[in-house]
C-alpha cells in the first residue's frame, strides 16, 4: 500500500470538494442498493446520510423520496456544496468516529465514507451507529471485500481506505444488538462496491 495515513482523509476532501463534486459518477449505480435499502424503512422516516459528502447522488435520492433527511460530513468544504443545492436541509459538520447526536434513525447510510476509517476506529464506531438507530431501524454501509488497508483516490489524491472480514463485521453487528441482513462482495452491478446492510431489532423480536 502507498504510505499515505488515515488522518490525511478530511484534509484531502476539503482541498479537492469541487473537483470530488464535478468528477463523481453521474450513472447512478447505487440506484438498486438506494432503493433495497429505502423500500425497508417506513414512509417519511428519518434518515442519516453519514458521509453525505456533496450531496450527489445519495442525498437528493433521499430527498427527493421524502425522507427526513440529515446529512452529516466532517468536511465543511464538502457541506459547503451541498447546502448551495439544499439551503434549508439538515446539514451538519460531523466527524462519525464521535458520532453523538442526542436522538435516533430509521435508517443510516454510510456510503463511502465508514471505509475511510481505520480497523480500530471502525470497532469503536459500529457501536455508535448503532445507538444511533430506532429499534427496526436499518444501517447500510460500504466496505472491503476483505480485512486489509488499501488506497483510493480523490481527485490526484490519495487517501487511506480499510475494512474488516465479513466474519468480524456479522460478530460486531450481533455484539452491539444488529442483524446481518445483506452483504454482497464487489457486486458487479455497482461498480465492485462491497455493501453491508444489518437490522435492528425490536425487543420483541
Amino acid at each position: 500500500m502507498d504510505r499515505v495515513s488515515p488522518d490525511d482523509t478530511r484534509a484531502v476532501y476539503d482541498r479537492q470538494a469541487e473537483a470530488y463534486d464535478r468528477d463523481r459518477s453521474k450513472t447512478f449505480f447505487e440506484a438498486r442498493w438506494l432503493t433495497r435499502f429505502g423500500d425497508t424503512l417506513p414512509k417519511g422516516g428519518k434518515v442519516l446520510d453519514l458521509g453525505c459528502g456533496a450531496g450527489q447522488p445519495i442525498a437528493a435520492w433521499l430527498i427527493a423520496e421524502g425522507f427526513q433527511f440529515t446529512g452529516a460530513d466532517f468536511s465543511d468544504a464538502m457541506l459547503d456544496i451541498a447546502r448551495t443545492r439544499w439551503p434549508n436541509g439538515d446539514w451538519r459538520t460531523v466527524d462519525m468516529r464521535e458520532l453523538n447526536l442526542k436522538e435516533t434513525f430509521d435508517g443510516i447510510i454510510a456510503w463511502n465514507s465508514f471505509f475511510h476509517l481505520t480497523q480500530d476506529e471502525q470497532r469503536s464506531t459500529l457501536p455508535r451507529l448503532a445507538d444511533h438507530l430506532a429499534p427496526g431501524g436499518r444501517l447500510m454501509v460500504t466496505v472491503g471485500p476483505e480485512a486489509g488497508d488499501v488506497t483510493g483516490m480523490v481527485a490526484n489524491e490519495t487517501v487511506f481506505h480499510s475494512s474488516l472480514s465479513p466474519a468480524e463485521y456479522a460478530s460486531l453487528f450481533e455484539q452491539h444488538g444488529l442483524l446481518l441482513t445483506a452483504f454482497m462482495a464487489e457486486d458487479p452491478g455497482c461498480q465492485n462496491h462491497t455493501v453491508l446492510m444489518a437490522r435492528k431489532p425490536h425487543k420483541k423480536d
